[in-house]
């Protein structure tokens, strides 16, 4: 595709961001060549935006020719992203994922999300890094999101932070109008919509992060107590 998708000037506000880049990551693209719509249009954006600096590393899969590589990192759906940190050869997956491209407003989320990685800290309080201490059983957040909902993409970097600071957690901002039967089979009328467990928990909203927290000890089956 020769026609960019990000013009000069938010090329230059990303490359500013990006100085705060502190490690290496590895943006990991899975498409796939039949029925997937917004796939040429999601490898191409994070081609422009991993052009802007030399600490992101972008490789492409195909969802189905590369079934091993998608099975290893739980990526199930096309588009899907997995943001990930890299040290040399070695690439350390803390969960974060996208299902659909990240346009609109979930563009400032894939942002984000690149520093949040690359810095290797969840950003959380203590009490919630401690209080997460408590999950011993995988938990799931699916954000469901639109690109045009500008509360999106504060639940999606919170539900990120929640997987980067728990190796059983992982969350998946899912765009709603590209995953249709997941959004009915998950009751989503608005967005943004956290899913836990395939349904074992939800909240409707951008919610603070204790909010967040106390649903997913919730789930667990863990109390909130310190």
């Amino acid at each position: 595709m020769d026609q960019t998708l990000l013009n000069e000037e938010i090329r230059n506000q990303v490359r500013e961001f990006f100085k705060d880049l502190n490690q290496e990551i590895a943006v990991l693209f899975f498409g796939k060549e039949q029925g997937c719509e917004t796939c040429a249009d999601t490898y191409q954006l994070l081609k422009e935006v991993s052009e802007l600096s030399d600490k992101i590393v972008l490789e492409k899969y195909d969802l189905e020719k590369d079934a091993a590589v998608a099975r290893r990192y739980h990526v199930d759906k096309a588009p899907g992203i997995v943001i990930a940190a890299k040290d040399g050869d070695q690439i350390t997956d803390y969960g974060v994922r996208y299902a659909g491209i990240p346009a609109g407003h979930e563009f400032s989320s894939l942002i984000h999300d690149f520093l949040l990685v690359s810095s290797r800290d969840s950003g959380l309080s203590q009490r919630t890094r401690e209080l997460l201490k408590k999950v011993n059983q995988p938990v799931l957040l699916q954000v469901f999101v639109t690109p045009s909902c500008p509360y999106c993409p504060r639940a999606v970097v919170l539900a990120h932070q929640m997987a980067m600071e728990h190796p059983l957690i992982e969350s998946e901002m899912v765009e709603a109008i590209e995953f249709p039967e997941l959004s009915e089979r998950f009751g989503v009328s608005g967005v943004p919509q956290t899913t836990i467990n395939e349904g074992a928990g939800t909240i409707i909203g951008a919610v603070p992060e204790e909010h967040l927290l106390a649903e997913i000890l919730r789930v667990a089956g863990k109390k909130a107590e310190v």
